[in-house]
């Protein structure tokens, strides 16, 4: 087993931050659920099909990195990513368990330092940020919480280890500086119940290495993390943020979505400007067994040349999301993906995936 480096500083003491999602990539780290898990009970079978998909479109752009148990699962699952179509000439596998798939909440934070000589590579690090299963709601969580570590050992990477509890659906951030966050979620006593929100600003600032935080209330119905940014709002670049709409009135999330929308525009970045919103649709209301599901299109992820959008065979949203997002990203492709079946996990693209910069 690799010894860490375990750095005792923060990431903004060092010079390391946190990059915005379109900064370039290595790759896109996922976690392979689990048959036994909880996330996609009376689905599972659906799931290899569709993260087959997802996987195919990233592998196109750069490297898809999978945590999986042991040799027997890589096999199953290089097996199931063959029979859907997926070649796996791009796909790297880790003997990494996991009790669920969330990525973006369990997976390393990789923060960059920029490079002080010509030609040379910056250097990355990794932050271990403390993980509950979202306030102990889905235990255990054990194998989820020691991901980023289990990473940095087989990256050979520098770790920090903040010792707070922290999601990376829970924060966004703009590349210059910002970071978007919930009250909901960063302020819940069942996080960090000892911590005030001076204290978990600082945490945020020394982290991530940001300057500015702007924090948001609320959260799209149906999400069980207490209100997710990554469901909520989402930085297409520094000056822009992307915020889904829903008109009718009678539906839950239409006065939430109002209501974050109206506190965009009193926010202001780190230099003092207010931020360029860009409205896209909801989808219709996706139901399953009673239950509302939290599906979004603001649940995307940047990949090398593409954004990745989650869609919901909602013919007339589904398009006008891609128009409207293609519209104000002319360097990207923006592609969408099914995700009808996944988002009954509770997440979609976005939730299951984890960038690692270059």
């Amino acid at each position: 087993m690799t010894k860490l480096k375990i750095l005792d500083k923060t990431p903004a003491e060092l010079g390391y931050s946190f990059p915005a999602e379109w900064h370039p990539h290595i790759g896109t780290w996922f976690s392979w659920p689990r048959p036994e898990g909880i996330s996609f009970p009376g689905k599972y079978h659906t799931v290899p099909e569709n993260l087959a998909r997802i996987f195919a479109e990233i592998a196109k752009r750069e490297q898809v990195h999978v945590n999986v148990p042991n040799d027997n699962w890589e096999y199953i699952v290089r097996q199931q990513l063959k029979e859907h179509g997926c070649p796996t000439k791009n796909v790297f596998f880790h003997h990494i368990p996991t009790n669920e798939s969330w990525c973006r909440d369990h997976g390393p934070a990789f923060v960059l330092k920029p490079a002080t000589k010509k030609g040379a590579k910056p250097q990355t690090a990794i932050v271990d940020w403390g993980f509950n299963a979202w306030g102990g709601k889905y235990p255990p969580y054990d194998s989820d919480d020691a991901v980023p570590t289990r990473i940095a050992e087989e990256l050979k990477l520098p770790i920090f280890y903040p010792k707070i509890v922290m999601e990376g659906g829970a924060i966004e951030v703009n590349g210059a500086g910002t970071l978007l966050t919930t009250t909901d979620c960063l302020l819940n006593k069942n996080r960090n119940p000892t911590l005030s929100k001076p204290q978990i600003e600082q945490y945020l600032k020394d982290y991530y290495g940001q300057k500015h935080i702007c924090w948001l209330t609320g959260g799209i119905e149906g999400d069980d993390t207490d209100g997710h940014v990554d469901d909520l709002a989402r930085f297409i670049s520094p000056t822009k943020v992307v915020i889904g709409m829903e008109p009718d009135p009678k539906d839950a999330n239409y006065k939430v979505l109002r209501s974050a929308r109206r506190q965009l525009e009193k926010l202001r970045d780190q230099d003092g400007k207010p931020f360029e919103i860009i409205e896209i649709p909801m989808p219709k209301a996706v139901v399953y067994d009673g239950q509302r599901l939290p599906a979004t299109y603001v649940n995307f992820l940047f990949v090398n040349g593409a954004l990745l959008v989650p869609t919901f065979r909602d013919k007339k949203n589904d398009r006008r999301a891609i128009e409207v997002l293609q519209s104000h990203l002319p360097k990207h492709q923006v592609v969408g993906i099914d995700c009808t079946e996944l988002i009954w996990g509770l997440g979609a693209i976005h939730c299951l995936s984890q960038q690692w910069p270059k």
